[in-house]
């Protein structure tokens, strides 16, 4: 049985978890622009303490091209783009969405020259610990109707 109340939406009700909520949504931040960042970083030591610091060690990364596991896989992953996209950056382009351990936000693959090479969003799952468990990237706009 699923019930809904509106105190699952209602935060000014003064509930003692209210605050963590909001801890929560700034640690999430902090983790994706980690993530974001690792994918930019373009020396290995340093893009392996940012993975480090944003995914869970059995961590997946899932996009239409490619997928990478594990901390080594994900750092593969992010060298790939660097010798097909040399000189490129990604930027996140919204907030960071939560909810029961899945998040979700925009990005853009921004060109030396400020074109933008690709854009989409990525969802993920977090794990126990609050790092990235799981990210399932999507490019480009949804399909119409």
């Amino acid at each position: 049985m699923v019930r809904i109340t509106s105190q699952v939406i209602d935060v000014t009700q003064g509930r003692r978890d209210a605050g963590a909520m909001t801890d929560t949504s700034t640690a999430i931040t902090t983790v994706v622009d980690d993530y974001l960042a690792a994918w930019n970083e373009r020396d290995d030591a340093r893009r392996a303490e940012l993975i480090e610091r944003a995914w869970a060690p059995d961590g997946r990364l899932i996009d239409p091209p490619f997928d990478g596991e594990g901390h080594d896989g994900i750092s593969q992953m992010a060298a790939v783009m660097h010798e097909h996209y040399d000189g490129h950056s990604f930027e996140r382009t919204s907030g960071v969405d939560m909810h029961h351990q899945h998040a979700r936000f925009a990005w853009k693959l921004v060109g030396p020259d400020g074109a933008v090479a690709v854009e989409g969003i990525d969802v993920a799952d977090l794990a126990e610990d609050g790092r990235l468990a799981r990210v399932v990237g999507f490019f480009g706009e949804l399909p119409a109707r």
